[in-house]
């Protein structure tokens, strides 16, 4: 999602500031807060197919999944940001009592609009990859049903893989569910149907 320069301030004062609002969401990195846009139809249609794939899969279980009203912070580099899609198993960890700033991600997911693809794969899996917890970071196309996975390794590296095709499903292990994607991207039509709407954000 695009982000504009706003202000600059403290950790502190910007939790205040964005609990504050009711409209616009902001990340935050050393001291600058950046505004969110909003996103295309198809990006909608895909995080809503996620939550609730994964969270059909997680009933009965000690396990969550947040679309991205749950912010996230990322404590090695300061990082306060809204990935698409978070999720664990397990107790969540969370920044302080108002209970709104996840800590322990086991999955994220973004999916990819064109304005922010490259930050989404280089200097935000970064930050991404200096969460402890983290186990598994997805990137969803937009444009066709395509999905790449990468798998933090034993020792610390990362596994990529990517799954392509409507009828391919993808075992993320770490929280116990599967992703088939035809179920990923039902409801979205891709440009090549003659009608390309919501595929941009």
């Amino acid at each position: 999602m695009a982000m504009n320069p706003q202000h600059s301030m403290s950790p502190a004062d910007y939790l205040a500031f964005e609990r504050a609002q009711t409209d616009v969401r902001h990340k935050y990195l050393n001291g600058e807060i950046l505004a969110m846009s909003g996103a295309s139809l198809a990006h909608n249609i895909i995080v809503s197919n996620l939550v609730i794939s994964l969270g059909m899969q997680m009933r009965g279980r000690s396990c969550n999944v947040f679309a991205s009203d749950m912010r996230v912070k990322i404590p090695a580099t300061g990082l306060y940001t809204y990935p698409d899609i978070t999720a664990l198993c397990g107790e969540p960890e969370l920044e302080d009592d108002v209970a709104d700033t996840l800590l322990n991600p086991q999955v994220i997911v973004e999916v990819l609009p064109p304005s922010t693809e490259a930050y989404d794969r280089g200097a935000k899996f970064a930050h991404y990859q200096s969460i402890e917890s983290l186990q598994a970071y997805v990137l969803v196309a937009q444009d066709q049903p395509r999905l790449e996975i990468f798998l933090r390794r034993e020792h610390g590296d990362w596994l990529y893989s990517v799954v392509n095709g409507p009828e391919t499903t993808v075992r993320l292990e770490t929280i116990d569910c599967e992703l088939t994607l035809s179920d990923v991207y039902e409801g979205v039509r891709f440009a090549s149907t003659g009608d390309a709407s919501g595929q941009t954000p």
